[in-house]
């Protein structure tokens, strides 16, 4: 496999997180999801859980991880579906989180977030997104690596956005101190980052047999679109349409996560961003399709991954 070697697969935007795992079984494979009792995440998990795989959801709120999870039993017969608190925007949680989990993980799906909220900060001054969409996550996955290592070809699982082509990392001023507040450019800095920590990941813990990639898992309507208006969404569906870009169910949002979770296709590769199953172009101006090249850039994977150690120790 060479660098310049594009993934391509035999599933399309059309493809849904069952088919996209039919055939694998995942048996005495331990997964975490993030954000796994809401939206996409409940169809990832769910794909997992039918494998065969322990599933744990890291969810803000127990109850509705605690139905989420009765629902996925029942649906699958996997009994092996766990829930846990995880708050991203908190680092005590995610501490907590990473101290209690015991033994390997193998597959690692940062799957929560949050969009186009509105200017709030966490108790340290972080802008909330980026605080929760990757700081969170950051923490979470360098917090887990030992798990990862032990699992022996552990694959991370980062969920980006088209929202990326919004905006590289601002480095001069990340949480938004000296410039105005624009909620969909945060949103976008935050996406990034995904990719750039999947890209540094990759880099960083290959001798351990850990990959990592991000994806665009598509325009889906879930609770993740509760800060944007009726009209603003309705604003973006038509956006999407005049640009190609069809909306999906929940189950297609969620193939391509399951399909870098799990495909043999994926096997060693690592660094790489994805869209519907296959990965993506370079970004072309004028699409919502494709990657930016700022955000595989590996000096910025490299400087964003020192200032995310240094931001957490500070």
């Amino acid at each position: 496999m060479t660098a310049s070697t594009r993934i391509t697969t035999p599933f399309t935007a059309e493809s849904t997180a069952a088919e996209v795992v039919d055939g694998i079984d995942l048996t005495g494979r331990r997964v975490i999801v993030t954000g796994g009792a809401s939206g996409i995440g409940i169809e990832t998990a769910r794909a997992l859980a039918g494998a065969g795989a322990e599933v744990t959801l890291a969810v803000r709120d127990l109850a509705a991880g605690e139905r989420t999870a009765e629902d996925i039993v029942a649906t699958t017969g996997n009994k092996q579906v766990l829930v846990a608190r995880l708050d991203l925007a908190d680092q005590s949680s995610v501490a907590a989180f990473t101290a209690a989990w015991d033994g390997p993980l193998h597959i690692l799906v940062n799957n929560a977030g949050m969009m186009a909220s509105p200017e709030m900060r966490t108790p340290e001054g972080w802008e909330l997104q980026f605080a929760t969409n990757h700081l969170g996550h950051f923490a979470l996955t360098t917090g887990l690596h030992r798990a990862l290592a032990a699992a022996g070809g552990a694959r991370v699982v980062a969920v980006s956005s088209s929202a990326h082509l919004r905006s590289p990392i601002v480095f001069e001023d990340i949480h938004f101190r000296e410039r105005e507040y624009e909620p969909w450019s945060a949103y976008g800095q935050s996406k990034t980052a995904n990719v750039l920590m999947a890209v540094e990941a990759a880099r960083r813990w290959a001798d351990d047999g850990i990959t990592a990639n991000a994806l665009m898992p598509g325009g889906i309507r879930t609770n993740l679109q509760r800060y944007v208006s009726d009209e603003e969404l309705e604003r973006l569906r038509a956006q999407s349409a005049g640009a190609g870009v069809s909306w999906k169910t929940p189950e297609q949002g969620a193939a391509t996560s399951v399909l870098l979770a799990t495909s043999p296709l994926l096997e060693g590769v690592g660094g790489r961003y994805f869209e519907d199953c296959n990965e993506a172009e370079p970004h072309q101006p004028g699409t919502r399709r494709g990657v930016a090249a700022w955000a595989l850039d590996p000096e910025a994977a490299t400087l964003l991954w020192q200032v995310s150690v240094e931001t957490l120790a500070a």
